[in-house]
């Protein structure tokens, strides 16, 4: 009699493999909690349901941000079809983001592998040109800079963004919400659900949640119309809205809005909508290539002789020094 044939696995028996390229200076955080994901899931289902592997450019040690050095198991080798590959970025990705790094990801895309990343890694998935015309995300702080920097990218503000084959997570606690919706897809949401109790991990955000703590919140102001006036601003950097107009799309007089900013900010509109447009030009400083110029363009100032004179006044240092002393420290 012949032989019957054994069934394969189905897919809730299949091993999932991960693959997390460790950049220089990675987020430790968002690795860590990643891999706990990983390995309270196969705890919950009672077998190996997903494996590891950490990889970084020479195979030996990756350095996080913090300093801790992790021993890695492989290099860029080639990957299965199946694999999962990671990016895991950190501070500096700029010159984290190697010729090796970019070619390994591009030959790994025309092999069907999935790719991702958390924090940072997304600015080299967008280097290689591997998420044009797709959603993702990153770390609110690099926001910025990146959507100037890479114009073809659909940028969102939430934690994580699941696009096809691409899968990217602002980093932080956000590698486990995009985990446990990973797992969640694979094994449904009671699985997922073990695992964020394991963490206790007592929200589980989805890729419609924000990364950044709403506006009352941030500022520790619960008055609707001040937060209102206030996404406004932080809405309409390029070109500033005066305060006559944000009064008046709130319902209120422009007097009656410079109390309400005295009252609860102990600043003027006018103040506090520099201060934004500042700090907007001082992350475009530190994390972009943007000339001055184009950098005062971008922060609504039409001069950048007072782009500079106010830059000055507020960091005690000119926008032309600033951009000296962060390439110094990424030679140091």
């Amino acid at each position: 009699m012949p032989k019957t044939a054994r069934p394969g696995p189905s897919a809730d028996e299949t091993t999932r493999r991960f693959v997390f390229a460790l950049l220089d200076r990675f987020t430790l955080l968002s690795l860590a909690g990643a891999l706990d994901a990983l390995r309270l899931a196969n705890r919950a289902l009672g077998r190996n349901a997903y494996e590891w592997k950490l990889a970084g450019e020479d195979g030996a040690f990756a350095t996080s941000s913090t300093g801790t050095r992790i021993a890695l198991d492989t290099d860029f080798a080639e990957l299965r079809h199946s694999d999962t590959l990671i990016v895991v970025g950190g501070e500096r990705v700029q010159d984290a983001t190697t010729p090796a790094l970019l070619a390994w990801l591009r030959r790994e895309a025309r092999r069907g592998v999935r790719l991702g990343a958390f924090c940072t890694g997304t600015h080299a998935l967008a280097r290689a040109g591997l998420i044009d015309g797709r959603r993702a995300t990153i770390h609110w702080e690099n926001h910025d800079g990146f959507a100037e920097e890479f114009p073809d990218v659909e940028l969102a503000r939430s934690v994580f963004v699941l696009d096809g084959n691409r899968l990217t997570s602002a980093g932080g606690t956000a590698s486990i919400d995009l985990m446990l919706a990973l797992v969640a897809r694979d094994h449904g949401p009671d699985i997922a659900n073990a695992v964020a109790d394991q963490q206790i991990y007592t929200q589980i955000r989805t890729d419609r949640d924000q990364q950044r703590l709403s506006v009352p919140t941030r500022i520790g102001v619960r008055h609707p119309k001040l937060a209102q006036v206030i996404r406004e601003m932080e809405a309409n950097i390029e070109e500033p809205v005066s305060p006559a107009e944000l009064a008046k799309q709130v319902g209120l007089s422009t007097r009656q809005l410079e109390r309400l900013f005295r009252r609860y900010l102990n600043r003027s509109p006018k103040r506090y909508y520099m201060e934004l447009r500042l700090a907007r030009a001082r992350n475009l400083l530190m994390q972009t290539d943007m000339s001055v110029i184009n950098v005062a363009l971008a922060c609504g100032f039409t001069s950048p002789s007072h782009f500079s004179k106010c830059y000055r006044a507020h960091y005690d240092t000119t926008p032309y020094r600033e951009r000296g002393s962060q390439a110094s420290a990424e030679k140091a």
